[in-house]
Protein backbone atom coordinates (compact mmCIF):
# COMPACT_ATOMS: atom_id res chain seq x y z
CA UNK A 1 0.00 0.00 0.00
CA UNK A 2 1.50 3.29 -1.05
CA UNK A 3 0.73 6.86 -0.21
CA UNK A 4 -1.19 8.96 -2.70
CA UNK A 5 1.28 11.78 -2.08
CA UNK A 6 4.47 11.60 -4.19
CA UNK A 7 7.68 11.10 -2.25
CA UNK A 8 9.04 14.30 -3.76
CA UNK A 9 6.04 16.28 -2.43
CA UNK A 10 5.97 19.70 -4.11
CA UNK A 11 5.44 22.58 -1.75
CA UNK A 12 3.00 25.22 -2.81
CA UNK A 13 4.86 28.41 -3.61
CA UNK A 14 3.31 30.95 -1.27
CA UNK A 15 4.51 34.20 0.13
CA UNK A 16 6.28 33.58 3.46
CA UNK A 17 4.21 34.61 6.43
CA UNK A 18 5.18 37.72 8.39
CA UNK A 19 7.62 37.66 11.25
CA UNK A 20 4.87 37.17 13.82
CA UNK A 21 3.49 34.07 12.06
CA UNK A 22 4.28 31.81 15.00
CA UNK A 23 2.57 33.96 17.65
CA UNK A 24 -0.50 34.36 15.45
CA UNK A 25 -0.57 30.69 14.62
CA UNK A 26 -0.33 29.72 18.27
CA UNK A 27 -3.29 31.89 19.20
CA UNK A 28 -5.46 31.71 16.11
CA UNK A 29 -7.98 29.29 17.69
CA UNK A 30 -8.46 31.28 20.85
CA UNK A 31 -11.91 32.80 21.27
CA UNK A 32 -12.05 36.31 19.93
CA UNK A 33 -12.22 39.00 22.58
CA UNK A 34 -14.61 41.85 21.88
CA UNK A 35 -12.65 44.96 20.99
CA UNK A 36 -13.29 47.92 23.32
CA UNK A 37 -15.56 50.48 21.73
CA UNK A 38 -14.62 54.16 21.74
CA UNK A 39 -16.96 56.69 23.37
CA UNK A 40 -20.25 57.33 21.65
CA UNK A 41 -19.91 59.98 18.98
CA UNK A 42 -16.26 59.19 18.17
CA UNK A 43 -15.80 59.38 14.37
CA UNK A 44 -14.89 56.25 12.45
CA UNK A 45 -11.15 55.56 11.94
CA UNK A 46 -11.35 56.65 8.30
CA UNK A 47 -12.82 60.02 9.34
CA UNK A 48 -10.22 60.42 12.11
CA UNK A 49 -7.49 59.68 9.56
CA UNK A 50 -8.96 62.30 7.23
CA UNK A 51 -8.80 64.86 10.05
CA UNK A 52 -5.20 63.89 10.79
CA UNK A 53 -4.24 64.20 7.12
CA UNK A 54 -5.80 67.66 7.01
CA UNK A 55 -3.99 68.80 10.14
CA UNK A 56 -0.65 67.43 8.98
CA UNK A 57 -0.93 68.54 5.34
CA UNK A 58 1.85 71.13 5.75
CA UNK A 59 4.19 68.63 7.39
CA UNK A 60 3.52 66.10 4.63
CA UNK A 61 4.21 68.73 1.98
CA UNK A 62 7.62 69.57 3.47
CA UNK A 63 8.44 65.88 3.97
CA UNK A 64 7.66 65.10 0.33
CA UNK A 65 9.70 68.07 -0.80
CA UNK A 66 12.63 66.79 1.27
CA UNK A 67 12.16 63.30 -0.18
CA UNK A 68 12.41 64.58 -3.75
CA UNK A 69 14.87 67.46 -3.36
CA UNK A 70 17.30 66.13 -0.75
CA UNK A 71 18.88 62.98 -2.09
CA UNK A 72 21.40 60.85 -0.20
CA UNK A 73 24.54 62.75 0.65
CA UNK A 74 23.00 66.21 0.38
CA UNK A 75 24.83 68.83 2.40
CA UNK A 76 23.43 71.29 4.90
CA UNK A 77 20.18 69.47 5.58
CA UNK A 78 20.40 70.23 9.26
CA UNK A 79 22.40 72.85 11.03
CA UNK A 80 23.65 70.98 14.06
CA UNK A 81 23.04 67.26 13.71
CA UNK A 82 20.06 67.67 16.08
CA UNK A 83 17.31 67.91 13.45
CA UNK A 84 17.37 71.73 13.33
CA UNK A 85 16.86 72.68 9.70
CA UNK A 86 19.76 74.69 8.30
CA UNK A 87 19.14 78.19 6.96
CA UNK A 88 20.25 77.18 3.46
CA UNK A 89 17.85 74.25 3.27
CA UNK A 90 14.99 76.25 4.80
CA UNK A 91 15.42 78.99 2.19
CA UNK A 92 15.64 76.41 -0.58
CA UNK A 93 12.42 74.75 0.58
CA UNK A 94 10.69 78.12 0.96
CA UNK A 95 11.55 79.02 -2.62
CA UNK A 96 10.46 75.62 -3.90
CA UNK A 97 7.13 75.57 -2.07
CA UNK A 98 6.28 79.27 -2.16
CA UNK A 99 6.27 79.64 1.64
CA UNK A 100 8.28 81.66 4.13
CA UNK A 101 11.22 80.04 5.91
CA UNK A 102 9.56 80.19 9.35
CA UNK A 103 6.58 78.19 8.06
CA UNK A 104 8.97 75.66 6.55
CA UNK A 105 10.83 75.23 9.86
CA UNK A 106 7.56 74.76 11.76
CA UNK A 107 6.28 72.18 9.29
CA UNK A 108 9.68 70.45 9.33
CA UNK A 109 9.54 70.10 13.11
CA UNK A 110 5.99 68.77 12.92
CA UNK A 111 6.98 66.24 10.25
CA UNK A 112 9.88 65.06 12.38
CA UNK A 113 7.73 64.64 15.50
CA UNK A 114 5.09 62.74 13.51
CA UNK A 115 7.67 60.35 12.07
CA UNK A 116 7.28 61.64 8.50
CA UNK A 117 10.96 62.61 8.44
CA UNK A 118 13.83 60.87 10.20
CA UNK A 119 17.06 62.76 10.79
CA UNK A 120 20.35 60.92 11.25
CA UNK A 121 23.17 63.32 11.95
CA UNK A 122 23.25 65.79 9.07
CA UNK A 123 21.13 63.69 6.72
CA UNK A 124 17.36 63.32 6.49
CA UNK A 125 15.22 60.63 4.94
CA UNK A 126 11.50 60.01 4.68
CA UNK A 127 9.98 57.92 7.43
CA UNK A 128 7.94 54.82 6.68
CA UNK A 129 4.72 56.66 7.51
CA UNK A 130 5.27 59.02 4.57
CA UNK A 131 5.42 56.03 2.22
CA UNK A 132 2.13 54.70 3.59
CA UNK A 133 0.43 58.07 4.09
CA UNK A 134 -2.11 57.96 1.26
CA UNK A 135 -3.11 54.30 1.59
CA UNK A 136 -2.86 53.37 5.28
CA UNK A 137 -5.20 55.08 7.75
CA UNK A 138 -3.58 53.31 10.70
CA UNK A 139 -0.16 54.72 9.73
CA UNK A 140 -1.69 58.21 9.59
CA UNK A 141 -3.29 57.84 13.01
CA UNK A 142 -0.07 56.47 14.51
CA UNK A 143 1.77 59.48 13.10
CA UNK A 144 -0.73 61.87 14.64
CA UNK A 145 -0.54 60.10 18.01
CA UNK A 146 3.26 60.38 17.87
CA UNK A 147 2.84 64.14 17.42
CA UNK A 148 0.26 64.21 20.24
CA UNK A 149 2.69 62.42 22.55
CA UNK A 150 5.32 65.05 21.73
CA UNK A 151 3.07 68.05 22.31
CA UNK A 152 5.51 69.61 24.79
CA UNK A 153 8.15 69.73 22.04
CA UNK A 154 5.81 71.23 19.46
CA UNK A 155 5.84 74.65 21.17
CA UNK A 156 8.86 76.03 23.06
CA UNK A 157 8.24 76.26 26.79
CA UNK A 158 8.38 79.74 28.36
CA UNK A 159 12.03 80.58 28.92
CA UNK A 160 11.32 82.55 32.08
CA UNK A 161 10.11 79.54 34.04
CA UNK A 162 12.14 76.95 35.87
CA UNK A 163 12.70 73.71 33.91
CA UNK A 164 11.60 71.73 36.98
CA UNK A 165 8.24 73.51 37.02
CA UNK A 166 7.79 72.88 33.30
CA UNK A 167 8.57 69.18 33.83
CA UNK A 168 5.97 69.00 36.62
CA UNK A 169 3.30 70.47 34.38
CA UNK A 170 4.15 68.06 31.54
CA UNK A 171 3.91 65.14 33.99
CA UNK A 172 0.57 66.39 35.31
CA UNK A 173 -1.12 67.05 31.95
CA UNK A 174 -2.25 63.44 31.30
CA UNK A 175 -4.62 63.76 34.26
CA UNK A 176 -5.88 67.09 32.93
CA UNK A 177 -6.46 65.53 29.50
CA UNK A 178 -8.27 62.58 31.08
CA UNK A 179 -10.59 65.00 32.86
CA UNK A 180 -11.27 66.79 29.58
CA UNK A 181 -12.04 63.45 27.93
CA UNK A 182 -14.43 62.40 30.67
CA UNK A 183 -16.13 65.80 30.66
CA UNK A 184 -17.05 65.38 26.98
CA UNK A 185 -17.42 69.11 26.47
CA UNK A 186 -15.95 72.53 27.20
CA UNK A 187 -14.27 72.90 30.59
CA UNK A 188 -13.42 76.29 32.17
CA UNK A 189 -9.71 76.95 32.42
CA UNK A 190 -10.11 77.82 36.11
CA UNK A 191 -11.31 74.29 36.77
CA UNK A 192 -8.38 72.84 34.84
CA UNK A 193 -5.99 75.06 36.81
CA UNK A 194 -7.36 73.72 40.11
CA UNK A 195 -6.87 70.17 38.88
CA UNK A 196 -3.36 70.96 37.67
CA UNK A 197 -2.41 72.46 41.03
CA UNK A 198 -3.72 69.37 42.85
CA UNK A 199 -1.77 67.03 40.60
CA UNK A 200 1.46 69.02 40.86
CA UNK A 201 1.08 69.00 44.66
CA UNK A 202 0.68 65.21 44.54
CA UNK A 203 3.83 64.88 42.43
CA UNK A 204 5.82 66.98 44.89
CA UNK A 205 4.46 64.95 47.80
CA UNK A 206 5.44 61.68 46.09
CA UNK A 207 9.01 62.93 45.80
CA UNK A 208 9.14 63.78 49.52
CA UNK A 209 7.08 61.04 51.16
CA UNK A 210 8.98 61.29 54.48
CA UNK A 211 9.13 64.87 55.75
CA UNK A 212 12.54 66.08 56.84
CA UNK A 213 12.09 66.76 60.55
CA UNK A 214 15.30 66.03 62.47
CA UNK A 215 14.76 66.47 66.17
CA UNK A 216 10.98 66.35 65.80
CA UNK A 217 10.79 64.66 69.20
CA UNK A 218 12.60 67.58 70.83
CA UNK A 219 16.08 66.10 70.64
CA UNK A 220 18.75 67.95 68.71
CA UNK A 221 19.66 66.72 65.28
CA UNK A 222 22.70 64.41 65.22
CA UNK A 223 26.01 66.01 64.41
CA UNK A 224 26.73 66.06 60.74
CA UNK A 225 23.06 65.94 59.74
CA UNK A 226 22.64 68.01 56.59
CA UNK A 227 20.43 71.03 56.75
CA UNK A 228 16.95 70.67 55.29
CA UNK A 229 16.85 71.59 51.63
CA UNK A 230 15.46 74.95 50.71
CA UNK A 231 12.22 74.86 48.76
CA UNK A 232 13.08 74.70 45.08
CA UNK A 233 12.30 77.62 42.82
CA UNK A 234 9.72 75.44 41.05
CA UNK A 235 7.54 75.57 44.16
CA UNK A 236 7.11 79.31 43.73
CA UNK A 237 6.39 79.18 40.00
CA UNK A 238 2.84 80.25 39.10
CA UNK A 239 1.05 77.49 37.23
CA UNK A 240 -1.49 79.58 35.32
CA UNK A 241 1.00 80.72 32.62
CA UNK A 242 2.33 77.19 32.30
CA UNK A 243 -1.20 75.81 31.89
CA UNK A 244 -1.80 78.39 29.17
CA UNK A 245 1.41 77.25 27.44
CA UNK A 246 0.36 73.59 27.69
CA UNK A 247 -3.13 74.23 26.32
CA UNK A 248 -1.73 76.36 23.50
CA UNK A 249 0.79 73.65 22.60
CA UNK A 250 -1.90 70.95 22.61
CA UNK A 251 -4.08 73.17 20.44
CA UNK A 252 -1.20 73.61 18.00
CA UNK A 253 -1.05 69.84 17.38
CA UNK A 254 -4.83 69.62 16.97
CA UNK A 255 -5.62 67.87 20.25
CA UNK A 256 -7.95 70.54 21.63
CA UNK A 257 -9.44 73.96 21.05
CA UNK A 258 -8.65 76.72 23.50
CA UNK A 259 -10.25 80.15 23.80
CA UNK A 260 -12.76 82.29 25.70
CA UNK A 261 -11.55 80.80 28.98
CA UNK A 262 -12.45 77.24 27.98
CA UNK A 263 -10.78 74.16 26.53
CA UNK A 264 -12.40 71.31 24.59
CA UNK A 265 -10.84 68.17 23.16
CA UNK A 266 -11.11 67.78 19.39
CA UNK A 267 -12.42 64.45 18.03
CA UNK A 268 -8.81 63.42 17.41
CA UNK A 269 -7.72 64.45 20.90
CA UNK A 270 -10.70 62.74 22.50
CA UNK A 271 -9.95 59.51 20.60
CA UNK A 272 -6.22 59.62 21.44
CA UNK A 273 -6.84 60.10 25.16
CA UNK A 274 -9.36 57.24 25.11
CA UNK A 275 -6.83 54.98 23.37
CA UNK A 276 -4.21 55.71 26.01
CA UNK A 277 -6.65 55.14 28.85
CA UNK A 278 -7.57 51.78 27.27
CA UNK A 279 -3.89 50.83 27.07
CA UNK A 280 -3.46 51.57 30.77
CA UNK A 281 -6.57 49.54 31.60
CA UNK A 282 -5.35 46.56 29.57
CA UNK A 283 -2.03 46.60 31.38
CA UNK A 284 -3.69 46.99 34.77
CA UNK A 285 -6.10 44.13 34.11
CA UNK A 286 -3.52 41.65 32.81
CA UNK A 287 -3.44 38.64 35.17
CA UNK A 288 0.32 38.75 35.64
CA UNK A 289 0.72 42.52 35.76
CA UNK A 290 2.87 42.64 32.61
CA UNK A 291 3.68 46.32 32.88
CA UNK A 292 5.77 45.68 36.01
CA UNK A 293 7.57 42.58 34.72
CA UNK A 294 10.90 42.06 33.02
CA UNK A 295 10.86 41.87 29.22
CA UNK A 296 11.03 38.07 29.05
CA UNK A 297 8.14 37.56 31.46
CA UNK A 298 6.11 40.25 29.75
CA UNK A 299 6.63 38.59 26.35
CA UNK A 300 5.62 35.20 27.72
CA UNK A 301 2.44 36.73 29.09
CA UNK A 302 1.72 38.40 25.74
CA UNK A 303 2.11 35.06 23.95
CA UNK A 304 -1.29 34.18 25.42
CA UNK A 305 -2.96 37.27 23.94
CA UNK A 306 -4.31 38.04 20.51
CA UNK A 307 -2.09 40.34 18.38
CA UNK A 308 -3.99 43.58 19.04
CA UNK A 309 -4.12 42.99 22.79
CA UNK A 310 -0.43 42.07 22.79
CA UNK A 311 0.46 45.32 21.00
CA UNK A 312 -1.45 47.26 23.64
CA UNK A 313 0.61 45.46 26.31
CA UNK A 314 3.83 46.34 24.51
CA UNK A 315 2.86 50.01 24.37
CA UNK A 316 1.97 50.12 28.06
CA UNK A 317 5.17 48.27 29.03
CA UNK A 318 7.33 50.59 26.90
CA UNK A 319 5.61 53.70 28.26
CA UNK A 320 6.59 52.71 31.80
CA UNK A 321 10.37 52.72 31.22
CA UNK A 322 13.10 54.65 29.34
CA UNK A 323 13.30 53.71 25.66
CA UNK A 324 17.02 52.83 25.74
CA UNK A 325 16.79 50.36 28.60
CA UNK A 326 13.55 48.87 27.20
CA UNK A 327 15.18 48.17 23.83
CA UNK A 328 18.22 46.60 25.52
CA UNK A 329 15.96 44.40 27.64
CA UNK A 330 13.90 43.27 24.64
CA UNK A 331 17.00 42.33 22.64
CA UNK A 332 18.36 40.42 25.62
CA UNK A 333 15.11 38.42 25.71
CA UNK A 334 15.40 37.82 21.97
CA UNK A 335 18.83 36.23 22.45
CA UNK A 336 17.37 33.48 24.64
CA UNK A 337 16.52 29.93 23.66
CA UNK A 338 12.79 30.48 23.09
CA UNK A 339 12.19 31.25 19.41
CA UNK A 340 8.68 32.53 20.12
CA UNK A 341 10.10 35.24 22.38
CA UNK A 342 12.43 36.27 19.54
CA UNK A 343 9.52 36.99 17.25
CA UNK A 344 7.53 38.73 19.98
CA UNK A 345 10.52 40.87 21.01
CA UNK A 346 10.85 42.25 17.49
CA UNK A 347 7.09 42.83 17.37
CA UNK A 348 7.51 44.97 20.48
CA UNK A 349 10.45 46.75 18.86
CA UNK A 350 8.16 47.70 15.98
CA UNK A 351 6.17 49.71 18.52
CA UNK A 352 9.37 51.53 19.55
CA UNK A 353 10.15 52.55 15.97
CA UNK A 354 13.03 54.86 15.09
CA UNK A 355 14.66 55.06 18.55
CA UNK A 356 15.39 51.32 18.35
CA UNK A 357 17.17 51.52 14.98
CA UNK A 358 20.80 51.83 16.23
CA UNK A 359 20.38 48.87 18.60
CA UNK A 360 18.75 46.76 15.90
CA UNK A 361 21.59 47.60 13.49
CA UNK A 362 24.04 46.48 16.14
CA UNK A 363 22.65 42.91 16.25
CA UNK A 364 23.10 42.22 12.53
CA UNK A 365 26.24 40.25 13.33
CA UNK A 366 24.29 37.90 15.59
CA UNK A 367 23.24 34.96 13.40
CA UNK A 368 20.19 34.18 15.53
CA UNK A 369 18.87 37.74 15.38
CA UNK A 370 20.05 38.81 11.93
CA UNK A 371 16.97 37.67 9.93
CA UNK A 372 14.64 39.36 12.40
CA UNK A 373 16.75 42.54 12.40
CA UNK A 374 16.86 42.66 8.59
CA UNK A 375 13.08 42.36 8.36
CA UNK A 376 12.64 45.01 11.06
CA UNK A 377 14.97 47.43 9.28
CA UNK A 378 13.33 46.82 5.91
CA UNK A 379 9.87 47.57 7.29
CA UNK A 380 11.26 50.57 9.17
CA UNK A 381 12.61 51.89 5.86
CA UNK A 382 9.16 51.70 4.30
CA UNK A 383 9.20 48.28 2.63
CA UNK A 384 5.79 46.64 2.62
CA UNK A 385 5.72 43.90 5.30
CA UNK A 386 4.49 41.45 2.66
CA UNK A 387 7.65 42.09 0.60
CA UNK A 388 10.16 42.53 3.44
CA UNK A 389 11.29 38.88 3.21
CA UNK A 390 12.99 39.72 -0.08
CA UNK A 391 15.85 41.37 1.83
CA UNK A 392 16.86 37.97 3.23
CA UNK A 393 19.31 35.65 1.54
CA UNK A 394 18.27 32.05 0.94
CA UNK A 395 20.27 30.96 4.00
CA UNK A 396 18.78 33.67 6.22
CA UNK A 397 15.25 32.78 5.09
CA UNK A 398 15.93 29.12 5.85
CA UNK A 399 17.27 29.99 9.30
CA UNK A 400 14.14 32.02 9.99
CA UNK A 401 11.96 29.14 8.76
CA UNK A 402 13.62 26.77 11.23
CA UNK A 403 13.41 29.31 14.06
CA UNK A 404 9.71 29.91 13.44
CA UNK A 405 9.15 26.15 13.21
CA UNK A 406 10.82 25.81 16.60
CA UNK A 407 8.38 28.36 18.04
CA UNK A 408 5.43 26.49 16.56
CA UNK A 409 6.77 23.13 17.79
CA UNK A 410 7.21 24.51 21.32
CA UNK A 411 3.98 26.48 21.60
CA UNK A 412 1.60 25.53 18.79
CA UNK A 413 -0.39 22.62 17.48
CA UNK A 414 1.05 19.86 15.28
CA UNK A 415 -1.21 20.81 12.37
CA UNK A 416 0.32 24.29 12.38
CA UNK A 417 3.78 22.79 12.03
CA UNK A 418 2.64 20.86 8.96
CA UNK A 419 1.15 24.04 7.46
CA UNK A 420 4.39 25.85 8.18
CA UNK A 421 5.91 23.92 5.25
CA UNK A 422 4.06 26.33 2.98
CA UNK A 423 6.22 29.21 4.22
CA UNK A 424 9.47 27.59 3.03
CA UNK A 425 11.22 29.25 0.11
CA UNK A 426 12.39 25.90 -1.28
CA UNK A 427 10.12 24.34 -3.94
CA UNK A 428 10.54 20.71 -2.81
CA UNK A 429 10.87 18.89 0.47
CA UNK A 430 14.22 17.25 -0.43
CA UNK A 431 15.69 20.66 -1.27
CA UNK A 432 14.28 22.12 1.94
CA UNK A 433 15.82 19.32 3.99
CA UNK A 434 19.21 19.77 2.33
CA UNK A 435 19.25 23.49 3.05
CA UNK A 436 17.89 23.10 6.57
CA UNK A 437 20.71 20.68 7.35
CA UNK A 438 23.28 23.09 5.87
CA UNK A 439 22.09 26.20 7.71
CA UNK A 440 23.17 24.85 11.11
CA UNK A 441 20.31 26.05 13.30
CA UNK A 442 20.73 24.63 16.85
CA UNK A 443 17.09 23.45 16.92
CA UNK A 444 17.21 21.66 13.57
CA UNK A 445 17.01 18.13 14.99
CA UNK A 446 14.07 18.91 17.29
CA UNK A 447 12.19 20.69 14.51
CA UNK A 448 12.65 17.85 12.05
CA UNK A 449 11.67 15.21 14.61
CA UNK A 450 8.52 17.17 15.48
CA UNK A 451 7.67 17.66 11.79
CA UNK A 452 8.16 13.97 11.06
CA UNK A 453 5.89 13.03 13.94
CA UNK A 454 3.20 15.48 12.82
CA UNK A 455 3.13 14.93 9.06
CA UNK A 456 0.43 12.55 7.75
CA UNK A 457 2.45 11.36 4.73
CA UNK A 458 4.51 8.32 5.82
CA UNK A 459 7.01 8.71 2.98
CA UNK A 460 7.65 12.35 3.71
CA UNK A 461 7.80 11.70 7.45
CA UNK A 462 10.40 8.99 6.84
CA UNK A 463 12.55 11.35 4.77
CA UNK A 464 12.33 14.01 7.48
CA UNK A 465 13.28 11.53 10.21
CA UNK A 466 16.27 10.40 8.13
CA UNK A 467 17.39 14.04 7.78
CA UNK A 468 17.02 14.54 11.54
CA UNK A 469 19.15 11.47 12.20
CA UNK A 470 21.83 12.65 9.77
CA UNK A 471 21.97 16.06 11.44
CA UNK A 472 22.14 14.39 14.87
CA UNK A 473 24.99 12.10 13.87
CA UNK A 474 26.80 14.68 11.78
CA UNK A 475 26.24 12.68 8.61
Amino acid sequence: MTSRIPRDSRLRLVRPRPLAAAPRAVNQRRPRRPAPRPPEGTPAPAELARMARTGLAGAVRVARWADSALGPGSDSVTADGKATLSDATAERAAAGLGLDADRIRADWDTARLAGLIEVHGDSARPGWRLRAWDRDDSAVLRGWVALFDAWSLASPEPAEFEPAAVAEVVSAMPQVLSFLQLSAGPVPVEQLLDLLQQRVTELRTERCEVPYEPGADGSPAPAGTPAPPEPGPAADTPLAPLLEWALTALASVGALTYGDGQATLTPLGNWAVWVKLEQICVAAQSPAGHIEQAAEDMLRGCAQLRPNAARAEYRAWLAARPVGSAVTELLAAARGDDALLRGLAFEALRIVGAPAEPEVHAVLDDSALRPYALLWLAEHDGVDPEDAHEVLTREEATWLWVDTAAAVADHGETSMLVRHLEAAVQPTVPLLLDEVRAVGHPRTVQVLVALAAAHPDPALAKAVRRAAFQVHTGG
